[in-house]
């Protein structure tokens, strides 16, 4: 597959991850249920539910809202490779029928070892996502739905959050356009709100506006460098910083290592206690 991430309205949307070396991810936040099909390496996941380590030909799928540590691992290639897939919200149609025998996926479900037609699939479903020219957008819809099939014959099924976290909502706010210059007002009037009542409900809700916005633009970075070709300075500019070195800081202050690192460079492996806050 092309090393891009792709995004179809209406459909979903795809990409691939390729990284260089062993890396570990502390609190790596997913906001929309995916699916994961791993090609090379390894991939170790723990949550506040479990843990597990899955290896090429492997898949999961995993609940939005989600946090995870996640330590990608190259195999004998010298690469971490895997393609991940993401639904439109248009195309959860609700629970299955009570008998289908699956239960809601409130965290992670793993697929080991998936049928080779449940691959098949994965694979007929990212190039729908992809050939928006050549695939029908109905076509492409029901190979989505397809893989929604699948999830439930391996004995799962999302749930859509009616009513998400005020943390979820504004993540998903700053998601749409992390090169933005946000404040708290812009966010507040987006929200329908106060600035102080926005600061006291995210604080309630464990979060704060200055190191949300952070963890937002870290994360896009973080995808930025294992689903595309970008050079640094452009993906630095993609997430709101005009310093490349400020972005650099910022990255390594989250995640403990270069941005380079995701490329092959070699980085020293540790996980910071807190996150930048500042751009």
């Amino acid at each position: 597959m092309d090393n891009t991430i792709t995004v179809r309205p209406g459909v979903g949307n795809t990409g691939c991850i390729v990284q260089r070396q062993a890396l570990r991810v502390a609190q790596c936040f997913i906001e929309q249920p995916t699916l994961v099909v791993i090609q090379n390496g390894s991939k170790h996941l723990a949550w506040a539910g479990g843990e597990c380590m899955l290896n090429a030909g492997q898949a999961f799928v995993i609940a939005g809202g989600q946090r995870c540590d996640v330590t990608n691992r190259p195999g004998r290639n010298g690469q971490y490779e895997a393609f991940w897939l993401g639904w439109d919200a248009s195309l959860f149609d609700g629970p299955p029928a009570a008998d289908a025998g699956c239960a809601p996926i409130s965290d992670l479900l793993v697929i080991r070892p998936p049928d080779p037609a449940f691959v098949t699939a994965c694979q007929q479903a990212c190039a729908a996502v992809r050939e928006s020219d050549t695939v029908p957008v109905a076509v492409a819809q029901h190979r989505m739905r397809e893989l929604l099939a699948w999830i439930e014959h391996f004995g799962g099924y999302f749930v859509t959050a009616t009513s998400p976290s005020l943390m979820r909502r504004v993540w998903g706010l700053l998601g749409n356009d992390p090169g933005q210059d946000w404040n708290t007002d812009a966010v507040a009037q987006a929200m329908a709100m106060s600035e102080a009542t926005l600061r006291r409900r995210l604080a309630a809700e464990g979060s704060k506006f200055s190191e949300l916005l952070v963890d937002v633009r870290m994360t896009r970075a973080l995808q930025l460098l294992q689903s595309t070709g970008l050079p640094i300075n452009q993906i630095a500019l993609e997430v709101g910083y005009v310093s490349a070195s400020r972005f650099a800081i910022r990255f390594r202050q989250r995640f403990g290592f270069a941005p380079t690192a995701i490329r092959g460079d070699r980085a020293v492996l540790r996980i910071p206690d807190k996150q930048g806050a500042n751009r």
